[in-house]
């Protein structure tokens, strides 16, 4: 029989490699670790990778299995969903993986400057209703300049059309540099094993038919960063735990 969410937050309580700072802790407790995971935590000079709305996790172990020269740190606010890939990657006996439970709205609380080299975003609500809630908006952007190294890359995969449209056209407007972009990635010439790891909840993305979006690309640190000015037309479908669209047909 399953454990429930109770029994699940009590477990990662014991666990080593999970930190737990959710908005009420962090705004009357520093965070001792940034500037430190590197020497105090990783205890390696190894690039840091960011999995931002990690969900169960699946990224972050499957990246890190895949690459032991990396460290790699999933970031949720949900530690009942986070407890999958914590409790996978503690009982596989993994010192490249962490697990950080708090709100990404203040995600530069918990890393120094040039302290991480890259963000993978992985089926991110596409929040179509308001762009600063969009973790590819210039909103995070900003955020993200400050801990990101320069030129740092940022990888964005989604099944939503318009959190892909709007990061093509906030791209375009800041003229930030693309390595790849593709509308359709399982049908791309695009062959690379990491964007084969598949979440729980792209799996059955796929199964519904749906297409896979991918974006990869730099974040330079000079620069002016301004919103697109554009009207996007929403998603036709409604995506797994996500909320209800309006009854609006587009939005910026």
């Amino acid at each position: 029989m399953g454990k429930n969410k109770l029994e699940k937050f009590a477990d990662m309580a014991s666990y080593p490699h999970v930190f737990e700072y959710p908005y009420s802790a962090v705004d009357n407790v520093p965070f001792d670790m940034k500037g430190k995971w590197h020497k105090e935590f990783f205890k390696n000079d190894h690039p840091i990778v960011l999995e931002l709305g990690c969900g169960r996790g699946e990224y972050t172990v499957g990246l890190g299995k895949m690459f032991p020269e990396k460290n790699f740190i999933a970031v949720d606010i949900k530690g009942a969903r986070m407890w999958t890939g914590a409790t996978e990657s503690l009982q596989a006996g993994m010192k490249n993986v962490a697990f950080l439970r708090t709100n990404i709205e203040i995600i530069e609380r918990f890393f120094a400057e040039g302290e991480v080299s890259e963000i993978w975003l992985t089926f991110s609500d596409p929040q179509m209703k308001k762009a600063t809630k969009r973790l590819t908006s210039t909103y995070f952007m900003e955020r993200y300049r400050k801990f990101l190294q320069p030129n740092g890359i940022i990888h964005l995969k989604t099944d939503s059309n318009f959190m892909f449209t709007y990061t093509k056209y906030m791209i375009e407007a800041n003229r930030l540099p693309v390595e790849f972009m593709t509308e359709d990635l399982y049908h791309s010439d695009l062959v690379d094993d990491i964007l084969s790891i598949k979440t729980y909840y792209e799996q059955q993305w796929l199964d519904r038919g749906l297409a896979i979006k991918y974006i990869k690309f730099r974040l330079p640190q000079e620069g002016l960063l301004q919103e697109p000015d554009v009207e996007i037309e929403l998603d036709s479908y409604r995506s797994y735990n996500r909320s209800k669209r309006s009854g609006l047909s587009t939005s910026k």
